[in-house]
């Protein structure tokens, strides 16, 4: 029987409750978040009169968590409109309800006796053959059905989904004994499609798979920081980005996390009784640990962990590193690190291991003592928390952020190597690994294989045919490449043109690869999709050209430069075979142009995307302007409609509005409606967005008529002027802002016309580009740029 999701109960409405009810939100579900009544009025109640039977009141632990979820930052929602689809309620009026609902999410406090309670609760309304799990972190999930009915054990698991729901992708399946298998399988498949989560199938074992994991490598570091003589500042340093993992590496994360929440999985491990002697010991809290809980230095929680922000002598905000030996908090000089400086020119995380631990400083050390001691535990770890090593991976790159997992970076330095820094630092590995060439293999077909540990073969992981990993076929199905970009064969008529350059900004080898995937694809294909699988689809054109040939005063070339760029986003839409672009990620710029120009969009929900030029003393000029000016005029039917439609173009570019999700795209104007689509699930992208390609072609796909564009001209540019100049009076932007939105509005309406006239796209694309070639001409344009490039964020100025 199918089984359709169409209303979810998440009973407990705290901090994970409100993510996991915002992101079934997200998916297009109705939600009811109930929590407690409250035990007594509060002091605002007391002043309105209301008493304890006020619905107001009894509802008041949900409402205010919910109201807390609307103002998240960042977003839980993908669209603000979302919350329209979340109920607030309470367990004693509200329950009964459950008997409508589909899925019982708990979420309550993490004590036995209360989570037990609940569930007799539910069981006096819940209507059999419904499913109910629960989001615990560190109880058996056997224990919870203990004195529950066959139907409740039949459909409950554990759905352990990390925090923030919506950005950390890992949800952990864990079953129990009584589990159909059915129904588990069914949490797999429904979090992965549905939901968009990596879903790891867990055993019923402490802290389950990430948390196991991720805590033993955070304790091991805390107990070697001392015996190595860094600080905090350095751990961080060392254990971040360089090695793939979040900005946040280690301290950060735990005072985000909280350190009262770390002690709790590490004691729970370490009381199990689960872990050898040598394992176990780490699990141990150091000194400095437990005396930062009993002075509730516990993190963000309590605005001081092992950072502490503080005022400088000159008033200004410091933040301080916790000295570990003093326990006194203290200003924490950059150190450098000459293993570092090793790894500069290698751009993948991956690749730099090799070069890491073979450092002769105190990172070196560092790296080979962690990656050690966290290669012997995750071979232990095999068959124990999971059979296949592929699941302990998944389990870290979703739940903790990490680039690689632990037996791919084993991969990278070598099985045997890895091996010696186990012995290295005191561990022995399980027996099982020692005969093992490798963890990981790419079969013929370009799907990732798996070392199986009881038979030594090699064994597909599971799931894959739902999507393509470009990284796998990439060897064997390159049909051209350059520098920035590459052209690979999807197979059935489609390829793709991936964007591989840095930061996958768009210079001009990637334009030349994008013209010969179209040139290909017109002659000897039925497609083509545009999409990568990095971090980001595009961050947008390369800035540093733009500022060379600027400061060089090289007007004709960057003329050339701009109508290039203007020509291929054309192309992309004016082409004989459908072309559709799959964003992801940061989508700026030039990135979002190339994304309004294709013929339909399979857009990631996370997806962050907008015009941005403003912020760099320009306007956009590969066709972004022209593009809102095209999209506004269809949708003119009086003039007050015309100014509104086209009031809110100018202001999402003046102001370099990015849009925080897909869903938000389309509130933007940057997606359509009805043309566009978005998956939930960015594994599955580049295989959604070639089922699109080829079903255009397989439907008879056409190659577009260039359209006209009715602009308004100087009745809406004077009206643009006015808004400009309040802006200014109003000291909300500086004299370049304004003139910057000045010329931008010049272009939107069209020039100076005496009144409403239709345009070619060309006429536009052209105004588009003599005006960014005059910005490019400003002083304080070309400070902007170079601010840009050197620090990363805009200059006002």
């Amino acid at each position: 029987m199918k089984r359709r999701i169409k209303h979810v109960t998440v009973l407990g409405s705290g901090i994970m409750g409100s993510g996991i009810a915002a992101h079934f939100a997200n998916i297009g579900v109705q939600v009811s978040l109930l929590d407690i009544v409250p035990f007594e009025l509060n002091e605002a109640e007391q002043k309105k009169g209301l008493t304890k039977e006020d619905k107001a009141v009894r509802n008041r632990i949900a409402s205010e968590n919910f109201e807390k979820l609307k103002k998240a930052s960042p977003a839980l929602l993908y669209s603000p409109k979302f919350a329209e689809r979340i109920k607030v309620g309470n367990f004693d009026d509200d329950l009964k309800k459950i008997k409508d609902t589909d899925w019982i999410i708990e979420v309550v406090v993490e004590k036995l006796d209360i989570k037990k309670s609940v569930y007799e609760k539910i069981e006096q309304f819940r209507k059999p053959g419904t499913l109910v799990s629960s989001n615990t972190s560190g109880i058996p999930i056997n224990m919870l059905v203990e004195g529950r009915s066959d139907d409740f054990k039949k459909y409950f698991a554990g759905t352990h989904f990390f925090n923030p729901v919506r950005y950390l992708p890992l949800l952990e399946v864990i079953p129990t004994t009584d589990t159909d298998p059915e129904i588990a399988d069914f949490y797999m498949s429904y979090g992965a499609k549905f939901l968009g989560k990596t879903t790891v199938l867990a055993k019923d074992t402490p802290a389950f798979i990430a948390n196991r994991i991720g805590v033993f490598s955070m304790m091991d570091l805390l107990h070697n920081v001392q015996k190595l003589g860094l600080n905090v500042s350095d751990v961080d340093k060392l254990t971040g980005p360089i090695i793939g993992r979040p900005k946040s590496a280690t301290f950060r994360t735990a005072d985000v996390v909280g350190l009262d929440t770390l002690v709790m999985v590490a004691n729970g491990v370490r009381n199990s009784g689960a872990e050898a002697n040598d394992f176990n010991n780490v699990f141990a809290l150091p000194d400095y640990i437990q005396k930062m809980v009993d002075n509730k230095w516990l993190g963000s929680k309590t605005e001081q962990g092992f950072y502490k922000k503080v005022k400088g002598t000159d008033g200004k905000s410091e933040i301080h590193g916790l000295n570990l030996d003093t326990l006194e908090y203290e200003l924490q000089g950059k150190s450098s690190f000459p293993t570092l400086e090793l790894t500069k020119n290698i751009d993948k995380p991956i690749d730099r291991f090799k070069v890491l631990i073979g450092g002769k400083d105190k990172a070196g050390e560092l790296y080979r003592k962690s990656l050690g001691a966290l290669f012997a535990y995750v071979s232990h770890k095999v068959p124990e928390i999971s059979d296949e090593v592929y699941k302990i991976d998944d389990a870290m790159r979703a739940g903790f952020g990490w680039e690689n997992g632990p037996f791919e970076i084993w991969d990278a330095v070598g099985v045997q190597k890895g091996i010696e820094l186990a012995t290295e630092a005191g561990y022995e590995v399980s027996d099982w690994v020692k005969n093992v060439e490798s963890f990981y293999k790419v079969n013929e077909d370009g799907q990732s294989i798996f070392v199986d540990k009881n038979s030594g073969e090699y064994n597909k992981i599971p799931g894959q045919d739902a999507f393509i990993i470009l990284d796998n076929i990439r060897k064997n199905k390159t049909l051209w490449s350059n520098s920035g970009a590459s052209i690979e064969d999807l197979g059935d008529g489609i390829i793709n043109f991936e964007i591989r350059s840095k930061m996958n900004s768009l210079g001009g080898e990637v334009l030349d690869g994008l013209n010969r995937a179209i040139d290909l694809a017109e002659k000897e294909y039925d497609g083509l999709v545009i999409g990568n699988q990095g971090a980001n689809f595009s961050v947008g054109a390369n800035l540093a050209m733009i500022l060379m040939m600027a400061i060089e005063q090289d007007w004709d070339d960057l003329n050339m430069a701009i109508a290039y760029f203007q020509k291929s986003m054309m192309r992309v839409r004016y082409s004989s075979i459908p072309v559709v672009v799959a964003p992801h990620g940061m989508t700026l710029g030039g990135g979002c142009e190339m994304t309004m120009h294709a013929d339909r969009v399979v857009a990631a929900a996370e997806t962050y995307i907008g015009l941005v030029e403003t912020g760099v003393g320009v306007i956009p000029g590969g066709g972004g302007t022209k593009e809102f000016a095209l999209r506004t005029s269809r949708e003119f039917h009086s003039d007050d409609v015309k100014n509104n439609r086209l009031r809110e173009a100018f202001m999402n570019i003046a102001m370099g509005k990015v849009a925080t999700s897909a869903y938000e795209a389309y509130d933007m104007g940057i997606l359509e409606k009805g043309k566009d689509i978005v998956v939930v699930d960015k594994k599955r992208q580049i295989a959604e967005a070639k089922k699109v390609a080829k079903l255009m072609a397989e439907q008879g796909y056409t190659q577009p008529i260039e359209q006209t564009v009715k602009v308004l001209g100087k009745d809406a540019l004077g009206m643009f002027y006015v808004g400009t100049d309040q802006m200014l009076t109003g000291k909300y932007i500086s004299e370049h802002d304004k003139k910057i939105a000045d010329k931008l509005a010049n272009v939107l309406v069209g020039g100076n016309l005496s009144e409403p006239t239709v345009v070619t796209e060309q006429y536009l694309l052209n105004l588009e580009r003599e005006t960014f070639l005059q910005l490019c001409g400003e002083r304080k344009t070309l400070e902007r740029i170079q601010f840009m490039l050197q620090k990363g964020k805009p200059l006002r100025n």
